[in-house]
């Protein structure tokens, strides 16, 4: 359900994964010749690889991770049809843990809080923590729960990919929980889904962060470092995990 304005700000996003990740990924003789060594990205919960396909073409090495193969395939296709060579895995990611083996990584476009318990989601951080090398970094973004009180409206309607979107929400557990229900109608058939999702703010996923074990965290508004603060777009979380020190 990507619109065009969601695939339009895919190089912005780009863009400030590689700057806020530290990475120079081409040699600085201005030949643009990529680095040999290139850092290596984990994509939880990579859906149709919408950002996979880019940081992979930007010179990142990318495993992408999500539990639904449909997505997966979409995504394996494209990646085929560029030859991009992005290692896509069907796993739950409270189930994926690859210790020491990122430089970075990312989980994107508000696919975070969605498991019933909130331990799963302590437990999908610490699974990046130990994933990552010494000195990588976990970043995630979502709308946080800051932003969702300042737009909140209780329903709307718009057109999509050829579908008449009809959404309804319902604030629970004293802004704990964000209940979403989505009605989608095309050529006379109607599709509903339900899904909660788990609201946190910026203090409460920098405690996340920070008790799965990363060393310092910084908070965003938006992918170009703006503070996070009342005109936000949307939170960003930045948590670095130490260097060995020698």
């Amino acid at each position: 359900m990507f619109d065009d304005a969601h695939w339009a700000e895919v190089p912005f996003t780009a863009d400030g994964i590689t700057r806020l990740g530290n990475f120079n990924l081409y040699d600085d003789d201005g030949s643009n010749t990529p680095l040999s060594a290139s850092p290596k990205l984990l994509d939880i919960c990579c859906g149709i690889g919408r950002m996979a396909g880019e940081l992979a073409r930007r010179g990142f090495v990318v495993t992408g991770v999500d539990i639904t193969e449909q997505y997966l395939q979409t995504a394996r296709e494209d990646a085929a049809y560029e030859k991009l060579p992005i290692e896509y895995i069907n796993i739950d990611a409270r189930e994926f843990k690859k210790p020491g083996c990122f430089d970075i990584a990312v989980n994107l476009y508000n696919s975070f809080g969605f498991f019933a318990d909130p331990k799963d989601d302590l437990l999908l951080v610490r699974n990046a923590y130990e994933s990552l090398k010494p000195g990588g970094c976990f970043m995630i973004e979502t709308v946080g729960k800051e932003i969702s009180v300042r737009d909140f409206t209780e329903g709307e309607w718009f057109e999509r990919a050829g579908f008449t979107v009809l959404t309804k929400y319902e604030v629970l557990d004293s802004w704990s929980i964000m209940k979403n229900k989505w009605i989608l109608i095309k050529d006379g058939k109607r599709v509903e889904k339900e899904f909660t999702q788990r609201l946190y703010s910026a203090v409460e996923l920098r405690a996340l962060l920070l008790q799965a074990g990363f060393s310092s965290i910084e908070i965003y508004g938006d992918w170009n470092e703006k503070p996070y603060d009342i005109d936000a777009a949307k939170l960003i979380v930045v948590g670095r995990k130490q260097e060995n020190k020698f």
